[in-house]
């Protein structure tokens, strides 16, 4: 239980099984703990990187996004301790989870009492401890050269000059190069906002920055809009 005088830890609950989620919540409720549940991977993801949690707990089989994928993605931008839930015990997917990032992992099925003792457990290892992970300062990507400190952006030795949001939104898009992020994804990270499918500036601010990476010459198709899914940064 976390101590009186230490504010309340916000954990959040991404579990697609309604009664076990509903049951976690109840029992970390009444420990004492804020929670907010989530049901389904996309939603999870956008919780996640939306607001800020002491912890996450993350089962793996999820629908739309599986729990490594949305654990893969966070780790590009987010550090919040993650605690894996699922019935796959294999040793293989437990590799898997702590290689890309988690910090705990117990199987289903799982007694409440050892759920609650990993979890204080976790907290207490997770404050007192600093965590070195971090976005890389640099980004070298064959001719393309970015740099998070000064926000410069190199493309064969053609500067390009970006603004605040155009430099974030060709660094998320490169951190994930190959995946397609959603807009709903890019608007939380990037703008830091809803998503409004009525709203155009995150198309503009793409426009933009594939404009200025094609006249220094980038191939256009490098930065791709994968229609019904969102962007992609090959």
């Amino acid at each position: 239980m976390p101590p009186a005088n230490s504010p309340q830890p916000s954990i959040l609950v991404i579990e697609d099984d309604r009664a076990l989620n509903g049951q976690i919540a109840q029992l970390l409720g009444s420990r004492g703990y804020l929670t907010h549940q989530c049901f389904e991977g996309e939603s999870g993801l956008l919780s996640a990187v939306s607001q800020r949690f002491d912890l996450i707990l993350l089962d793996v089989l999820l629908p739309h996004l599986s729990g490594f994928d949305i654990l893969n993605r966070l780790r590009k931008t987010h550090q919040t301790p993650v605690m894996l839930l699922t019935a796959c015990g294999a040793e293989e997917d437990r590799i898997m989870g702590y290689s890309r990032g988690a910090d705990d992992y117990v199987p289903k099925p799982f007694s409440f009492t050892e759920l609650l003792l990993r979890i204080e457990a976790l907290l207490r290892r997770c404050r007192g401890s600093h965590d070195t992970r971090s976005d890389p300062d640099t980004i070298e990507l064959g001719k393309l050269h970015l740099s998070r400190v000064s926000r410069d952006v190199f493309y064969d030795e053609t500067e390009l000059a970006l603004t605040q949001i155009q430099f974030r939104l060709l660094w998320v898009l490169v951190l994930h190069q190959g995946e397609a992020l959603s807009k709903p994804y890019l608007y939380q990270v990037v703008l830091e906002k809803e998503f409004s499918r009525y709203d155009r500036s995150l198309d503009m601010h793409l426009s933009r920055v594939r404009r200025k990476l094609v006249d220094a010459g980038m191939a256009a198709d490098r930065l791709q809009t994968v229609h019904g899914k969102g962007y992609c940064f090959l």
